[in-house]
């Protein structure tokens, strides 16, 4: 409210009586729009007034002759009567505009606005005698700048993307302060187009707001629901008599409801988001102010649900492309994890341990062997989880669930106790089984139990995405198994299931395969007895891998154990051994080294007879810690059809050693490329104290100098013969 005082100077006289006076005001005010009052005497008496002053203060309160301040008392506490005082005395012109007064009986109060002029009125000798008041009420026109201004900030509010709720509930309370007699409400309808939730309704009593809360969308639904099924207002100006209310007909005069007028939000492409209902506590029929405003806050109401919608929906596209970049990169990450393990167990039991948590609190994978089932991994978030599946009844039903799923190939999912089955152990929410299968052939099961939340749909794809592609990589991993375990069989073959005892000798042998032992490795040793108690031993590197590699090493194996019986020469041996491979139908590029010998026990040592061809040469480690290189030599085997070597005759006292190596140790190579060599062997040998390792000391001091040195993972096979004198 601004209040301008204007002092206006005197007026004109009016030497005229009261009466005539009252008739002259009649005459120019009875039809104005105006509002006109004229009072006199110091206690203002109400002489005249226009039609409009009573509509607008006095209703039926029409006596004349009467201080206005008893007519209207409510006008005194509000500074009116002082207004007209200071008017009256001083004879000053007063002027406010959009002055704000609560008028009415107590219960039937209104607010209004006006723009007011308090004129001093004089007599003939120029006295002020009275007041004229003329007025106009601005009511209609600040209640639309009002409404206007809330619904600006409402649709800044939207623009700014305010959460639904806080606009809803400020149009509501925004509503009600211009209409202190109005309750909103706002319902939203729910996505099924079924029911009404709670929007919004901060003046109704919170029990009002649950009872209402979802209830469905039809016809005779009172208010709101037949309104949203309708699709149009629906006025109910007496809820007491309306049969649309006969089932909330309790719940309203609980809640002091009496009258209310609902109105269909609808979007722009004409569907249903929820209702605009304004209450009244008394029955009432609305005005066209009250249609027109209920109207234009359910367009609001509407833009402002939609751009909640249009906001919710990115909101979870964006959550959706989270959770499928998610489930991508955890897809690929337990995938690639899984691909690294090339061992069938190993590869299972990571993709066990990879779904705990993320996919659930416990897994186990079982797999199909030789016609029987068998658990093969488990991975559990807490020990007491992987406790359950101790349990007999998880462990049958789980049992049972895998035998179907290997028929069927097809994922199975399990409440907590299938039908005829016992209830699982307490905790147990569920369990899905998801076939492992390639090539149309299921040959496991991964089950996933949940100890909390049931599995969703969710997990379960990822479940099965996942089960899909470690299936592939546990087949090959299956196959890459197979293949090292046969390469190890066949390895195994081509070397002596165990060391012979040998009468004053100790012996003792070390293999170690490249890599992952996929394939047979050319590198062997033999020890085996001849007549006239003797023994022969060898070591020897076929060049290459494979099964060439290994058919020569069982040609020159089983040559050496032929000739060694008849031949008493170990040059001619190896000749004999030379022959057979330049006579067989292998690939001519499969050369052999060797270091072949025999020995004899004497009563005081060992006498050594051995011949090299091609090989690395033996070292002799003897009792006072020093070390000898035998560096006779012969070419390599399978060259040429005649072998020409010498062999060298050696004596070992006890305590002495012969250290028998292949070029897997002596060229393991370090991060930087060096080669181990014999220099460094022979080192190895000499940090050992006395006699005190034996042949088993040697080889676990020659094998932990080369790990140190190049690692445990080698390019080339690895072997040793140690053979020391007791």
């Amino acid at each position: 409210m601004s209040l301008q005082p204007d002092r206006l100077g005197a007026v004109t006289t009016h030497p005229r009586s009261p009466s005539r006076r009252t008739e002259d005001y009649e005459d120019l005010f009875d039809q104005a729009p105006v509002i006109f009052v004229a009072l006199g005497g110091p206690s203002h008496l109400l002489e005249a007034a226009n039609p409009a002053f009573f509509e607008a203060f006095g209703g039926g309160r029409t006596q004349r002759g009467a201080p206005i301040g008893e007519l209207i008392p409510e006008l005194g506490p509000q500074g009116v009567l002082d207004r007209l005082d200071a008017v009256y005395r001083t004879g000053t012109s007063f002027r406010a505009r959009g002055a704000r007064l609560v008028l009415g009986a107590p219960g039937k109060e209104r607010e209004g606005f006006f723009d007011f002029t308090y004129e001093p009125r004089r007599d003939a000798v120029g006295e002020v005698d009275g007041v004229i008041v003329i007025a106009v009420e601005t009511t209609v026109h600040h209640h639309a700048q009002l409404l206007a201004s809330e619904q600006r900030l409402l649709l800044e509010q939207i623009a700014r993307d305010a959460p639904l709720g806080s606009i809803l509930t400020g149009m509501a309370r925004a509503i009600e302060e211009l209409s202190p007699d109005l309750i909103v409400s706002v319902l939203l309808a729910d996505p099924a187009g079924r029911q009404l939730r709670h929007g919004t309704g901060p003046s109704l009593p919170a029990f009002y707001n649950e009872a209402i809360d979802g209830i469905a969308i039809g016809a005779d639904v009172g208010s709101c629901g037949t309104a949203a099924y309708l699709r149009v207002p629906v006025i109910v100006t007496d809820i007491a008599i309306d049969h649309r209310w006969k089932d909330y007909r309790e719940l309203a005069e609980r809640a002091g409801l009496a009258a209310c007028w609902s109105t269909p939000i609808l979007g722009t492409d004409d569907r249903l988001l929820g209702t605009f209902a304004m209450y009244h506590r008394a029955p009432k029929a609305p005005e066209e102010t009250d249609l027109a405003l209920s109207a234009a806050f359910a367009r609001i109401a509407a833009l402002a649900i939609e751009r909640h919608e249009a906001l919710e929906a990115g909101r979870a596209a964006r959550e959706l492309e989270r959770e499928a970049r998610e489930d991508l990169a955890f897809v690929l990450d337990a995938s690639t994890a899984i691909t690294r393990e090339p061992h069938y167990a190993d590869c299972l039991q990571c993709l066990a341990r990879l779904t705990v948590p993320t996919l659930a609190p416990l897994c186990s994978v079982h797999v199909l062997e030789d016609g029987r089932t068998r658990r093969i991994a488990v991975a559990a978030a807490t020990p007491a989880e992987e406790d359950l599946l101790a349990s007999p009844v998880l462990a049958g039903q789980v049992d049972r669930a895998v035998a179907r799923v290997l028929a069927s190939g097809a994922t199975e999912t399990h409440p907590a106790a299938s039908p005829g089955d016992r209830p699982g152990p307490p905790g147990v929410t569920g369990y899905v089984s998801v076939p492992l299968g390639t090539l149309g052939r299921t040959f496991g099961v991964l089950t996933l139990v949940a100890t909390d939340e049931p599995l969703d749909g969710h997990a379960i794809g990822l479940a099965e995405e996942l089960a899909r592609r470690a299936a592939s990589s546990a087949d090959n991993a299956h196959q890459f198994s197979d293949r090292v375990q046969l390469a190890r069989d066949l390895q195994a073959g081509l070397l002596p299931p165990e060391l012979p005892r040998i009468p004053g000798a100790d012996l003792a042998a070390y293999y170690h395969p490249a890599g992952e032992g996929l394939e047979v490795g050319g590198d062997f040793y033999d020890v085996f007895p001849l007549p006239d108690d003797r023994w022969a031993f060898m070591i020897g590197d076929v060049c290459g891998r494979g099964a060439p590699a290994a058919t020569t090493t069982g040609m020159v194996r089983h040559t050496a154990r032929a000739a060694a019986r008849l031949l008493h020469d170990p040059a001619d041996v190896v000749a004999a051994i030379n022959d057979a491979l330049t006579g067989s139908p292998l690939d001519e590029d499969h050369f052999v080294s060797l270091v072949y010998g025999e020995l004899r026990h004497a009563p005081s040592h060992l006498a050594l007879e051995l011949i090299r061809a091609g090989h690395v040469p033996p070292l002799v480690r003897r009792t006072d810690g020093t070390v000898e290189h035998l560096v006779q030599s012969g070419l390599l085997l399978g060259i040429g059809p005649e072998f020409h070597g010498a062999s060298c005759r050696l004596d070992l006292a006890p305590g002495d050693s012969l250290v028998l190596v292949t070029d897997g140790i002596t060229e393991a190579r370090s991060v930087t490329g060096e080669f181990f060599d014999e220099h460094r062997l022979a080192d190895a040998l000499l940090t050992l104290p006395g006699t005190a390792s034996g042949a088993a000391g040697l080889i676990e001091a020659v094998h932990a100098a080369v790990t140190a040195f190049a690692g445990r993972s080698t390019p080339d096979d690895q072997a040793a013969l140690v053979l020391t004198a007791t």
